[in-house]
């Protein structure tokens, strides 16, 4: 297969956890005879010391070129630590899902049995764990009419029929593949744009009689896949609710360097680690790039490459049950292994397996 790939490394790590991502892709398309390009484009706070803008013109004619976009992360202090910048590295990310009409964010949140120990859950409450998060990406307060002077504030959360029916499209859906269980997670006591979406959900329950359709206020939602983890298969929200519940999700499996992101829409799909670009770590060799690599596994299971992603998904359960870990979940007295080397293992397990 032929696949272009459009390769946004971003701020901070994102460049160190990418270059492991392309190398495990590498050896994947040497193994099973594809033929994988690349096109790197600028993003971020880069993009925004280079041309001013941190989602460039030519960034976006490159993404809709591809077949898939590549992403890694986006943030610096710089940005972080002035308040009055009119330009920040994150607007590039908000951007980019807009032109691309990513509406759908995808987050499967699975544990590893061998970093059990590594979750701030018990094992008995961790175990078997296995749901997925999908926050609709380009609506809500995120996107609606902002205000702010120095005496009153404001961010508008506007949903439309037309956008709430899609996304929950895309949720009944993945929940019929799976085990047949949706949740719909709102805030439909208090906020009007919450009682549309239960509205519409109910309206569409009968399309999908085969799945069992539950509802949560967002505040029970946020307890209950922390102390009952187990009872979720897929989970559907919206923008600031998901935002807010994925980065929770994220720390059930004991780092947010395992998690990885899909997000689908109306154009060129984009896969991405749930993390930030930590810029604390740059250049040190301790970020973890296992989120970078698994959602690399994710863009070539999208295309339907299921052999090469269960080989990859292997590759990685490999390098944790052999404790081929960076610092952030390596066991007490382990050996020190780096970026490059976790990725450098993932690689050759791919090659020789």
């Amino acid at each position: 297969m032929k696949l272009n790939i459009a390769v946004l490394p971003g701020d901070g790590i994102g460049p160190e956890i990418m270059e492991q991502a392309i190398k495990v892709l590498d050896a994947i398309a040497n193994k099973f005879g594809h033929d994988f390009k690349y096109s790197k484009a600028i993003c971020g706070a880069e993009a925004i010391e280079m041309v001013g803008n941190p989602f460039p013109q030519n960034t976006y004619k490159i993404c809709m070129k591809a077949d898939a976009v590549l992403f890694a992360a986006v943030g610096d202090p710089r940005y972080d630590n002035d308040p009055e910048a009119k330009i920040r590295p994150e607007q590039g990310l908000l951007e980019m899902r807009r032109k691309l009409g990513l509406y759908a964010n995808i987050r499967p949140v699975v544990t590893f049995e061998c970093l059990h120990d590594r979750s701030p859950l018990k094992e008995n409450i961790l175990r078997d764990t296995n749901f997925v998060v999908i926050r609709e990406l380009i609506g809500g307060m995120y996107f609606g009419k902002k205000y702010q002077d120095n005496y009153k504030a404001y961010d508008t959360d506007v949903y439309t029929r037309p956008e709430i029916e899609r996304i929950l499209k895309t949720a009944f859906e993945l929940a019929q593949k799976r085990k047949h269980h949706l949740t719909v997670v709102d805030k439909a006591n208090i906020m009007a744009s919450s009682r549309l979406w239960r509205q519409i959900a109910k309206e569409m329950e009968n399309n999908y009689p085969c799945v069992k359709t539950d509802y949560m206020f967002i505040d029970n939602a946020s307890m209950r896949v922390i102390t009952e983890p187990r009872f979720f298969d897929v989970i559907v929200t919206e923008n600031t609710f998901g935002d807010i519940l994925t980065d929770e999700t994220s720390c059930i499996t004991g780092s947010m360097g395992l998690q990885p992101s899909a997000s689908l829409g109306l154009h060129t799909p984009l896969f991405e680690p749930v993390h930030g670009s930590w810029p604390q770590a740059t250049g040190k060799n301790i970020a973890n790039p296992i989120a970078q690599i698994l959602s690399a596994a994710m863009l070539i299971e999208h295309f339907g490459l299921t052999d090469e992603g269960a080989l990859l998904r292997n590759a990685v359960e490999g390098s944790l049950k052999e404790k081929v870990r960076t610092p952030d979940i390596q066991v007490y007295g382990g050996a020190n292994y780096g970026t490059t080397q976790v990725g450098d293992w993932i690689a050759n397990y791919i090659v020789d397996n």
